[in-house]
């Protein structure tokens, strides 16, 4: 079956999302909520990834499956986002997420507190 062109694309990784929120963030002509979002600054980007973060929170103790994986969604959208104003890749992440593996999770806090 062939996929409707009106309709929008799925996305199948993190990268997808990155790509689209880079996207959007380089069409000056565009009015969409992430262009709005780069436009208000780091500050208020980073505002929502906190709000987002409680918001998966609480719906992670309850008992709404779909819930969580909505607020999830909204989570890693508002992190691309952030990401995306900070200039930061997400092939930084995954460098570092590289970089832990093997590490122990304690030693790991450890080492940033000494930082």
């Amino acid at each position: 079956m062939a996929q409707d062109p009106a309709a929008p694309a799925a996305l199948v990784s993190l990268e997808d999302l990155a790509a689209i929120v880079a996207s959007r963030a380089a069409d000056e002509n565009a009015t969409s909520y992430t262009r709005t979002l780069l436009a208000r600054g780091v500050a208020k980007c980073a505002q929502k990834l906190g709000e987002e973060a409680v918001e998966t929170a609480l719906a992670a103790v309850g008992d709404d499956t779909k819930a969580v994986i909505s607020e999830a969604a909204d989570l890693l959208y508002h992190l691309a986002v952030l990401l995306q104003a900070r200039g930061v890749a997400l092939e930084e992440v995954y460098a570092e997420l590289g970089r832990r593996t093997g590490q122990s999770g304690l030693d790991e806090k450890a080492s940033r507190r000494g930082a």
